[in-house]
């Protein structure tokens, strides 16, 4: 494993503490359910979010599972799924295993810490920018629907753990 790569592990591990600091403070707060960073991401969030959000998640969930076909001869396409598998995985954890409350913001953190390592790979690799085959389509739409999830995911993150560790700069 290259050393870029133990770093990218590291510094995932090293943030996914960061996952299980919830301050007293925090947790006895009432929250409602929304979209926003420090809202509830329940089913009543899900149900009322806005048609071009749910066309959206459609379709980089999509995009996601589409790396499946590209896994067995594509290392970033292996990092891609297992990012989005380990979002899953450490989705289910935060609140099941350490009782986090579901805030949007929280899912936020979640994506950038599972998908930069592949969003590095894609970059820092370009395999979108070698010919013209379905693996190379793919690799830049999913490295597009990386970056714009970015685009919302890096404030919404930074907003929740301002609020979380009650630095109060942004919250």
């Amino acid at each position: 494993m290259s050393l870029e790569l133990r770093l990218i592990l590291f510094t995932a591990v090293v943030l996914s503490f960061g996952l299980l600091a919830e301050p007293a403070m925090a947790a006895e707060q009432v929250y409602q359910s929304g979209h926003q960073p420090l809202e509830l991401w329940d089913n009543d969030a899900r149900a009322n979010m806005p048609q071009w959000v749910q066309v959206w998640l459609a379709f980089m969930m999509s995009t996601f599972f589409v790396g499946v076909f590209f896994v067995r001869r594509h290392v970033e396409a292996r990092w891609v799924v297992g990012g989005f598998v380990a979002m899953m995985v450490v989705t289910v954890a935060t609140g099941r295993v350490f009782g986090l409350l579901p805030l949007s913001g929280l899912f936020s953190l979640v994506h950038l810490i599972c998908w930069s390592p592949a969003l590095y790979l894609l970059l820092t690799r370009r395999p979108f920018m070698q010919g013209r085959s379905a693996y190379a389509i793919w690799s830049a739409v999913i490295t597009g629907c990386i970056i714009f999830s970015f685009i919302f995911d890096i404030p919404d993150a930074l907003i929740y753990l301002d609020h979380m560790f009650g630095i109060g700069l942004i919250s």
